[in-house]
């Protein structure tokens, strides 16, 4: 079986902010996003990859979650932290648009194991609803 992460749901307060923050300084491209702009779309998502997206949804939504789920109390979960792999140019490019918007680097990390192996060198940093997102690179 080839299984592929479709995606992944964050819990935003506001998701024209996390929009604009994941499209201007992460640097994802949106999906839907004019669509949600113009009211078409309950929620704005970012690609992370060909197979994979980013739903950035208000936490007023999360009152019909369990319904939806079956599962009673899913709504609303915390995660610790989602890991975003780029190239080492494109890490590069991300800690300087991170400075330019204020957002703080609050860790790193060497030599970090994830899907791809050992990476050189990892960041975090939170999003605006303190998100917690680690990106890092693979040689």
């Amino acid at each position: 079986m080839r299984t592929r992460l479709d995606h992944l749901v964050c819990w935003v307060s506001d998701p024209r902010a996390s929009l604009d923050f994941y499209e201007q300084v992460i640097g994802l491209p949106g999906v839907r996003a004019e669509e949600f702009r113009d009211g078409k779309a309950p929620f704005p998502s970012v690609r992370i990859s060909p197979e994979t997206i980013l739903d950035l949804m208000a936490f007023e939504a999360m009152r019909g979650v369990d319904e939806g789920t079956g599962v009673q109390g899913s709504a609303g979960h915390p995660i610790n932290h989602f890991c975003l792999a780029v190239g080492k140019e494109d890490y590069d490019a991300l800690q300087v648009r991170l400075k330019q918007h204020g957002v703080e680097i609050t860790g790193g990390g060497a030599n970090s194991f994830g899907a791809q192996g050992i990476a050189p060198e990892t960041m975090f940093f939170p999003d605006p609803d303190g998100n917690v997102i680690e990106v890092r690179y693979y040689e």
